[in-house]
């Protein structure tokens, strides 16, 4: 099958979609520009035209995995329960990282040497940033959670990146019971203690 010689919006998005599987399936160690022009059916310097380099194809592919993790998150809904709301969430972010392991690598992990994230990549990552902070913004309003928002989105997230990554590597169990039970652990723990003191509790409406 003679190679797609057009620098097409097509045949852009058909190189992300191979680089993000290919990513995926084979992991950082061979992933070249050179692989993946053969595996879009294209050449070398059409992915170059492109993207400008390596750099460049890895820099869309970190956008697209935040492209991937709004999605996720702008089907979650929301209920009276904030609390329950905000763990929804995390559990977004942990079924993105368990689905896309090499992928959330790339975006939370920095592996390729030849790719720094500058302020244009750091904005790709607002808009994900900006809904954990909604949400905790809805706890702190209902008095769920006592602190600044924006200090506990980053742990939370923070939290959830490294029990993500426990749970690949299957440092977190060997069962699916013992897994699920220490990240209700870590974020029951993580949240009690984020809660307010019994001497600051709102009282209950009677």
């Amino acid at each position: 099958m003679p190679r797609l010689k057009e620098r097409t919006p097509e045949l852009r998005e058909r190189v992300l979609r191979v680089a993000v599987s290919m990513l995926e399936d084979g992991g950082i160690v061979g992933f070249t520009a050179r692989a993946v022009a053969a595996q879009s059916e294209t050449s070398t310097p059409a992915v170059y035209e492109l993207f400008g380099d390596k750099g460049g194809l890895v820099g869309e592919v970190f956008f697209e995995g935040f492209r991937m993790l709004r999605l996720r998150f702008d089907r979650l809904g929301e209920t009276d329960d904030t609390r329950a709301d905000l763990v929804e969430v995390i559990g977004a972010v942990r079924s993105f990282v368990r689905d896309n392991p090499v992928l959330a690598e790339v975006m939370f992990s920095r592996p390729f040497a030849d790719f720094d994230p500058g302020p244009e990549e750091a904005a790709a990552g607002s808009s994900v940033r900006e809904f954990i902070v909604g949400r905790v913004r809805r706890c702190v309003g209902a008095g769920v959670i006592v602190g600044n928002e924006t200090d506990v989105a980053h742990v939370l997230l923070a939290l959830t990146q490294g029990l993500a990554g426990q749970e690949n590597a299957g440092w977190l169990g060997t069962s699916k019971a013992s897994v699920d039970r220490r990240w209700a652990l870590a974020l029951s723990a993580t949240l009690d203690g984020l809660g307010p003191s019994p001497s600051r509790r709102r009282p209950r409406a009677r």
